[in-house]
């Protein structure tokens, strides 16, 4: 009988947690849907400062300077300003191998040559859960050591992509300090911030890591470096509406916590290998350009605030036209 008794009370807190889950996810989405409402202004879109994240087959030696022609016939058409080149990554112990990077130098030659203008970064970076630890000071030395000879190949900066980097982590903000010696341009791609309330928690509680950022540890981040990219994607949205719902809510926290004197780049999914059906269907590039408009036009104008693509090897004729169409 008592066996029972705790069995039917088990069953009763767990139905209430089901339900209680299922009601936050309704007024979550609903507060999406909300976000993702109202025409944007007719100026809210590209003021020529967007990005581009590039794979690293142009500095590996695959990619020939025609090839880097036929990209710049594209790209002039584009508000392109920066171009992140996968020229990584780091290994375990934070150093770069020059043998990852043979055609840098002569792929920022031809950019400079064909596409005058742009600025070009290192993508640089690793997986650090389980991966690179930048915890270790002897790591954080290897890759600034990294980040050092790199930039002898021409470069006009470093962009890092460390993940997951969690909330509060002070030796990610220690290397962003430490990298300035290294160069005057410096960015980096962020996770999410926070939407709502509890959902940092909530998520690290499911996913073992942060996905997302306080508003505090974002405006850390963003004080020591020039340009900021925020990865709204793969975002668990399962609709088109709620995903551009998403990214308004990212950019309208972002625009309020980034000081108009640095860059702030709202990613945009140009990829399609979610792994999940609903995911590819949900996200694009023509959804993030009309949540970044939406949120442009709550804000008001701001100049240096574009979108950055991810990435060039995956992005579609379809995703380029909606990014002509979108948000150009």
């Amino acid at each position: 009988m008592i066996a029972r008794t705790v069995i039917r009370r088990g069953l009763r807190l767990l139905a209430l947690a089901l339900a209680i889950a299922v009601a936050l996810g309704g007024l979550l989405a609903a507060a999406l849907r909300i976000q993702f409402t109202g025409a944007p202004a007719a100026w809210a879109k590209s003021t020529g400062n967007d990005a581009l994240w590039l794979g690293h087959a142009w500095v590996d030696g695959r990619r020939t300077e025609q090839d880097v022609e036929r990209l710049a016939v594209r790209l002039r058409a584009t508000g392109i300003k920066d171009l992140y080149v996968h020229s990584g990554p780091f290994e375990w112990d934070g150093r770069l191998d020059p043998a990852k990077y043979p055609n840098a130098g002569n792929f920022v030659q031809w950019v400079r040559k064909h596409l005058p203008g742009l600025r070009v970064s290192a993508w640089l970076g690793q997986a650090v859960k389980n991966g690179l630890d930048l915890d270790d000071p002897q790591a954080r030395e290897n890759v600034l050591a990294g980040v050092a000879a790199i930039m002898k190949q021409g470069y006009d900066g470093i962009h890092y992509n460390f993940e997951p980097i969690g909330d509060g982590d002070t030796a990610f903000l220690d290397l962003l300090d430490r990298t300035r010696r290294h160069t005057k341009l410096l960015s980096t791609s962020t996770p999410q911030i926070e939407p709502y309330l509890g959902m940092r928690l909530t998520a690290r509680a499911v996913l073992g890591h942060d996905k997302y950022w306080s508003e505090g540890y974002f405006r850390q981040v963003v004080a020591r470096v020039d340009q900021v990219a925020i990865m709204t994607y793969d975002s668990f949205t399962p609709a088109q509406s709620l995903y551009g719902g998403y990214v308004a809510r990212q950019a309208a926290l972002a625009l309020d916590l980034v000081p108009e004197s640095k860059a702030l780049y709202i990613g945009a999914p140009a990829y399609h290998d979610h792994g999940i059906a609903w995911a590819d269907e949900a996200e694009s590039v023509a959804m993030a350009a009309e949540g970044a408009r939406l949120a442009l036009t709550e804000h008001g104008r701001r100049e240096r605030f574009g979108l950055a693509l991810y990435v060039d090897f995956a992005a579609t004729e379809e995703d380029w036209r909606e990014y002509m169409t979108r948000w150009r």
